[in-house]
């Protein structure tokens, strides 16, 4: 992350040099002899690597085959694939598309390898397409993973739309037309499009919200989610909950174990393995979700070899793997929050249960909690501005109830998505204890939501500054009564020793 911090702040820049640098001294940190020289030469080897590819990336963004369209506002026609599934409005529909090949059609750039009836121009990059006219109904129906090829203009990145670059977005195309459209190319991404539409159809007999809650429970699909409960989660402190995040992943595992465990050694690794990846494809492979799904997957690999490791190890190898991959996630609010309540619950949970009184199904769902709100007590106060003091005692309530909703859900929905077009009332009476529990969960946003008392970042700010104080205290006074308590005992143990 440090290498990746001083990347953003050298600017965009080829990665060759550095990646040498790198490589040099990872091959100098190898052949030393001491522990601590090995050790720091790899670090900086790693920073260097770092460093490197956030510059890289940045790079992309600046340089690349229809930047100077782009600053003409040219029009093009584009082929690609949907990243994401089209969201919007009636009037407009805005989905990321990863652009494989393109044509300009302006003649304003057809010294740049353009003009009318130009050849086809290699891209590889993503765009923000914000559809326009008829293209918006067209586009609003098909699913990530689609190909397209689509008529418009380009231009730059602006407004709130800027912090898509994180997400390697290069432009942005208003399309005008939808020219063809095709289903996915990629067999991973027809599965994993198949799954998730039995998966959500088994939920059409719940009334509107309820339905958009369990889409968002179940693979991380808010976008019918009405803005006034998304607003009341927040408030609540439970919006972590419309996030696919590490117990969705473990309730899919539980799910698919009793399959697994019938499968050879081997066979089952390979298995689960694949369980993740098609699950990671259903969700979008959203930031939380990547974390993750990195984290069970190196879990799966270390049980199979035999040397299974602690969270925190786990977490580290998850999070150092994922940003070499993408730098840009330390960028991501999904992703920070993600870790910071994965390390808070690694590192503070079971302190806090040794140290809380009372029965054990309440000490540890309270600690758990406790330390996941302080994990993201870092990333929360800074971009929301607080920390609702309600969100512990809402959470002690609600997240009981998310994992029979989430279990019951996929497996229901599953069931009930597979039969309901032969046994219409046999579905929608699966989705009974799943409307209940959504109710219940959507009731207790709602009441916590009330609660107007939050923790801002002078307050906190406060109390940060009052413990250090009190640590120095401490130290002090105990350092004085070391000195004071040594004394009369060296003293006495002087009148003890024989003479010499």
């Amino acid at each position: 992350m440090v290498g990746i911090f001083v990347g953003e702040a050298l600017g965009p820049a080829p990665a060759c040099s550095t990646i040498v640098v790198a490589g040099a001294l990872a091959t100098t940190a190898a052949l030393a002899r001491g522990r601590r020289a090995r050790l720091g030469l790899a670090l900086i080897a790693l920073a260097c690597v770092g460093c490197a590819l956030e510059r890289r990336a940045l790079d992309g963004l600046v340089h690349w085959p229809l930047a100077q369209a782009t600053g003409l506002r040219a029009d093009v026609v584009l082929r690609g694939t949907l990243v994401d599934d089209p969201d919007g409005t009636r009037w407009s529909t805005q989905v990321l598309v990863r652009v494989d090949s393109a044509r300009v059609d302006d003649g304003r750039t057809r010294g740049a390898g353009g003009g009318h009836g130009s050849a086809l121009i290699p891209v590889h990059r993503t765009v923000l397409v914000d559809a326009e006219g008829d293209a918006v109904g067209r586009l609003a129906v098909l699913a990530a993973g689609d190909d397209v090829a689509l008529r418009g203009w380009l231009r730059p990145l602006e407004g709130f739309d800027e912090r898509l670059r994180w997400h390697h977005v290069v432009a942005t195309m208003a399309a005008t037309d939808l020219l063809d459209a095709g289903g996915p190319a990629s067999p991973l991404a027809e599965v994993a499009n198949e799954a998730r539409d039995v998966v959500l159809r088994g939920t059409d007999a719940l009334p509107a919200t309820e339905r958009a809650l369990v889409a968002g429970f179940l693979v991380g699909d808010t976008r019918d989610l009405p803005d006034v409960v998304n607003e009341r989660f927040r408030a609540a402190g439970l919006s972590h909950l419309l996030a696919v995040s590490g117990e969705n992943v473990a309730f899919v595992l539980a799910l698919a174990g009793p399959a697994l465990r019938r499968l050879p050694r081997s066979a089952r690794l390979g298995a689960a393995l694949a369980v993740l990846v098609v699950f990671g494809a259903m969700t979008r492979w959203e930031p939380s979700v990547l974390r993750a799904c990195a984290m069970a997957a190196l879990a799966v690999v270390a049980v199979y070899a035999g040397r299974p490791a602690q969270a925190v190890r786990l977490l580290a190898l998850a999070v150092t793997a994922l940003l070499l991959i993408d730098p840009f996630l330390v960028h991501s609010v999904g992703f920070l929050l993600s870790v910071g309540a994965s390390l808070g619950i690694a590192l503070l949970a079971v302190p806090i249960t040794r140290r809380l009184r009372g029965p054990a199904w309440f000490r540890e769902p309270l600690a758990t909690t406790a330390a996941a709100q302080i994990g993201v007590a870092p990333v929360l106060i800074p971009v929301f501005g607080s920390i609702p003091l309600v969100a512990v005692p809402a959470n002690l309530l609600a997240v009981p109830l998310v994992g029979p909703l989430t279990i019951w859900g996929l497996a229901g929905g599953t069931l009930a998505g597979l039969i309901r077009s032969r046994v219409p009332a046999a579905a929608t009476a699966l989705q009974w204890p799943t409307r209940v529990l959504a109710d219940a969960v959507l009731g207790i946003a709602d009441a916590a939501s009330r609660v107007p008392v939050a923790v801002g970042a002078p307050f906190v700010g406060i109390v940060l500054a009052a413990a250090a104080v009190a640590a120095v205290i401490v130290a002090v006074a105990m350092g004085v009564m070391g000195r004071v308590r040594r004394r009369p005992m060296l003293r006495r143990r002087a009148l003890v020793l024989p003479p010499r």
